[in-house]
């Protein structure tokens, strides 16, 4: 949605004086309408009243948008209150099976190459490994071994224990049950502290591959989330560890998270998440 407001003047029919209008106002108070909707759908539904008093509108104003949204199957009304109709599910349809994941992460990616001033990637799971669908390097000579197309195994990288730290446990299970090989002399291999290191990842929300996978290589991983709330890729900063040093493992941990949450948004995950469902 544009946020510039055009303001258009009109010419009054019966007085003959031009009014000014914000011709996008109505529009925008329609929309925060059906977000509130939105939010409330999930708690059973919204009355007429919480729902204006939500946008700060008059009851008359919120009856008078919600009406046509009710007519085209945007809302629904059951026992007096609001919900989502089946209209927005096939809009959200339509919208996720024109998703082209790369092109959709590409905004975000480039803004975590420019912010943190490393290589960035996102990757797919392919359990036990973890593919990479996309990179964009960082702005320094060195250039990182990794390509679109490459696989890794998921329990010793960074992106692949971002992804796993929210899958399901039966995922989980499998990566164990495939051997956690040690990559270098820290990978970790004992099932017992890998799966305590995924319950230190949920809580900080970023993983770290401190070196785990490739010698002189640390990663730092956030995951993404889907439309329903399920863990489907993983992004992350990734260099040298002379450049990517334990220092900066908040602040990488900040951007990649942040960047998770830009793309996840775009995948249709709720605004406000905070924890996976």
């Amino acid at each position: 949605m544009m946020r510039s407001v055009h303001n258009l003047v009109v010419q009054s029919a019966t007085e003959g004086e031009p009014v000014e209008r914000n011709t996008s106002s109505s529009l925008r108070r329609g929309l925060a309408l059906l977000d509130a909707v939105s939010a409330a759908t999930a708690a059973g539904g919204g009355t007429l009243t919480e729902l204006a008093a939500a946008v700060g509108v008059h009851k008359s104003s919120a009856l008078r948008l919600l009406a046509p949204m009710a007519e085209s199957g945007l809302v629904r009304v059951e026992q007096g209150r609001y919900l989502l109709g089946p209209r927005t599910a096939q809009l959200g349809r339509v919208y996720l099976d024109s998703v082209d994941l790369r092109a959709l992460a590409q905004p975000a990616l480039r803004r975590l190459v420019e912010e943190s001033g490393e290589s960035v990637h996102l990757v797919l799971p392919d359990l036990p490994d973890m593919v990479y669908i996309a990179k964009i390097d960082g702005p320094g000579r060195v250039r990182m071994n990794s390509y679109v197309g490459s696989r890794q195994p998921a329990h010793s990288t960074g992106v692949g224990r971002a992804y796993l730290a929210f899958a399901d446990e039966a995922a989980v299970d499998a990566v164990v049950a495939r051997g956690l090989a040690p990559r270098t002399g820290r990978t970790v291999t004992d099932p017992a502290e890998f799966r305590a290191g995924l319950k230190t990842i949920r809580e900080r929300r970023y993983a770290v591959d401190d070196i785990e996978n490739e010698p002189d290589i640390r990663c730092v991983a956030a995951p993404v989330f889907d439309h329903d709330g399920a863990v489907t890729a993983a992004v992350s900063v990734a260099g040298l560890a002379t450049r990517i040093t334990p220092d900066r493992f908040d602040r990488l941990g900040e951007l990649v998270v942040a960047a998770g949450r830009a793309i996840s948004q775009q995948l249709g995950a709720a605004p406000s998440r905070e924890e996976p469902r």
